[in-house]
Order: C-alpha cells, then structure tokens, then sequence
C-alpha cells in the first residue's frame, strides 16, 4: 500500500498531498551545478607530475563532501517531509534516518492562517500557521506551496468535518430512540409509552387526567 494510504482509516480520504515548495531546491541545484564546474576546472589545471593524480583525488573528494552536504541532504529532506490533508486530520512527517510526526485532528483546530512576502506570492509560496487544542497548540508549517488555497481549503474541510460529526450524533441518536432522541426532563417524555411503563430517560408514564364535568 503507498503511502500515505497505509496511514488512512477505513472511511478516510487524502484531499492534499504536499512536499515543501519546489523553490527550496533551487539553491542545491545551483550549489550543484557550481560545484561540479568548480571541481571539474580546479582538476583540469593540476599541473602534471607525481602529485597530479593525488591533487585530483583530492579535488574530487572535497566535491563530494560538498555535494552530499549541501545537495543530496536538502534534496532529501524535501523528499522526506510530508504534509498530507485528509478528510479528518493533517498528518505532519518529517526526517530522513530519525522520523518525527504529529497528527491534528480536524475538530481540534481553532484557527489556521497563512502569512505570504511579496517573494512568496511571486513564486506561490507561503507559511501555515495551524491553532489547536493541546500542549503544542501551533504549529507552522514552511514553505508551503499556494499557502493561501490550503488556509482555504482547510476551512472548507473542517466544516464539512463538523456537518459529518453532527449527522453522526443525530443518526446514533435516531438509533437509540427510534421515535427521535428526547432531553432529560422533557415533560412529555412519557406519553410515548403506555401507562406504567418507563421511558429512556426514567420517566414512568401516566394516562392523562380525567376531564372533571
């Protein structure tokens, strides 16, 4: 199973499946490209003689270094982050060799914003902030692509997440009292019964007061 599928409930949905925004990788490639025109020159004018070969293993060895550090760690740190939108939660994973996660779940967030520079609307980018109930009551998400739709779409997914718990409530209500769920006390909670007989809430029902003539 895919992920993020094999994280899913039966009656769970992936709306969005995000990385950080592409422009994150731009400074690696341009780390990348430079390096390796760098190491190539440097090799060439080794001058020849006994240290040559030694000088250009030397020369390849420090591009390397370069190359993992500042290239493959970014690239991979991107591949590694997941933020993924469902119909229930926004799932956070992040690391390469020690993985971190946190879940927040839909009906626990109070409040989601999006914060964009004028660089961020160029490139559509932007920051996500997401309010919610519990110790760690913010997190804030980097470099996310088109903040401003997800703000909007998470909106969107938290009411409809409300709508479906509360036609939840009512239908688990429905079930219980078939004849619709009624308040403690209501006062005609009896008549729903015959006489002698108790309701759902303790109510015992009586038959109605003889009319006096």
């Amino acid at each position: 199973m895919p992920y993020p599928d094999q994280l899913l409930a039966d009656d769970e949905q992936v709306v969005k499946h995000l990385h950080p925004h592409w422009a994150t990788l731009v400074a690696p490639v341009v780390i990348f490209v430079v390096t390796v025109a760098v190491a190539a020159y440097l090799a060439a004018i080794v001058p020849p003689g006994s240290l040559q070969h030694p000088l250009r293993l030397a020369i390849a060895a420090v591009a390397a270094v370069v190359l993992i550090w500042l290239v493959l760690v970014p690239v991979l740190v991107w591949r590694t982050t997941h933020y993924v939108i469902t119909t229930h939660r926004v799932l956070i994973r992040t690391g390469i060799l020690n993985h971190t996660g946190r879940d927040i779940g839909l009906q626990r967030i109070n409040d989601v914003a999006f914060e964009q520079t004028l660089w961020d609307r160029i490139l559509g980018a932007g920051s996500l902030t997401v309010e919610s109930a519990g110790e760690r009551g913010q997190e804030t998400l980097r470099d996310i692509p088109h903040s401003d739709r997800i703000q909007q779409l998470l909106n969107r997914l938290i009411e409809e997440d409300h709508e479906r718990r509360a036609r939840d409530a009512y239908a688990a209500g429905q079930a219980q009292y078939p004849t619709g769920p009624v308040p403690p006390g209501y006062p005609q909670d009896g008549y729903r019964y015959g006489p002698g007989q108790q309701g759902p809430h303790g109510t015992t029902a009586h038959p109605p007061a003889e009319p006096v003539d």
